[in-house]
């Protein structure tokens, strides 16, 4: 588990591995993808079985009070597992892909592109949740979401505190820097990570990346601006191709190792 505060103590980030962060926001607990099963098997066809490989180092139930999930997609088991999947429905709100609203039912809202979502804050005033474009692959939008399936990013901002950008599973760097030319520069950035790449042959030959590898987010990083950039989405799970140590590496490289947070 990785912990990120922001200077004045109002944001925290906490990793639980995976996709999986809580990030505390205006007095409102959100929570990204949640993954909480143990390592296991996945089977999605006769190619592509995931593989969970660690265990979070907390259950659901340690997380305390969650307002709202972001879930940047409710169809791929690294994303949302069961325990995942029944955590929805102790949560008041899951916000999603347009698709995913409509599968989850009642107390899931799918947001489109710059769709905002208005929540209140416990001291009055309140947090604005904007959907963001995210591509879960290379090539063009509607191409890749007839295999891939939609997926969403997140922009969290609120008058008097910093603004957050959750990326989602996005491999598209144009969609990157639309969000930084709406909303740029931004202050934290949790980016997905980990170099995801799944077998496309009997062989074990390996399709393209399906989200961000670790210099993508590191140019991510720089594009948007962002004074924090705290990794996720880069362990617990065999089909991701790099690992915490190579984005630590990648950002080394492009001289931004500072704006970091791991601890």
């Amino acid at each position: 588990m990785t912990a990120a505060h922001s200077p004045a103590g109002q944001i925290s980030v906490r990793v639980f591995g995976g996709p999986t962060a809580l990030i505390a926001y205006g007095g409102l607990n959100f929570l990204t993808d949640p993954t909480f099963d143990a390592p296991g098997e996945y089977p999605m066809d006769e190619l592509i079985t995931l593989v969970k490989t660690a265990p979070a180092p907390m259950a659901p139930a340690d997380l305390g009070r969650i307002d709202v999930v972001l879930l940047s997609h409710d169809e791929h088991p690294d994303n949302l597992d069961h325990s995942g999947r029944a955590l929805l429905a102790e949560v008041p709100l899951t916000l999603t892909t347009p698709g995913g609203g409509m599968r989850l039912g009642e107390g899931a809202k799918g947001l489109a592109d710059w769709e905002p979502v208005v929540l209140d804050r416990p001291d009055g005033g309140a947090v604005t949740v904007t959907g963001v474009p995210a591509v879960h692959g290379p090539g063009p939008r509607a191409e890749v979401e007839k295999g891939a399936g939609q997926v969403v990013g997140f922009v969290l901002t609120s008058d008097d505190l910093p603004s957050v950008y959750v990326s989602g599973d996005n491999a598209s760097m144009d969609a990157v820097q639309q969000i930084a030319k709406r909303f740029g520069p931004v202050d934290t950035a949790v980016l997905f990570a980990g170099a995801p790449r799944l077998p496309i042959s009997p062989d074990g030959q390996l399709g393209p990346l399906l989200v961000l590898d670790s210099a993508q987010a590191a140019k991510a990083a720089q594009i948007l601006g962002a004074r924090r950039v705290v990794p996720a989405h880069c362990d617990s799970w065999a089909h991701f191709t790099e690992s915490r140590e190579d984005l630590v590496s990648a950002f080394t490289e492009a001289g931004l190792a500072d704006r970091l947070q791991l601890s």
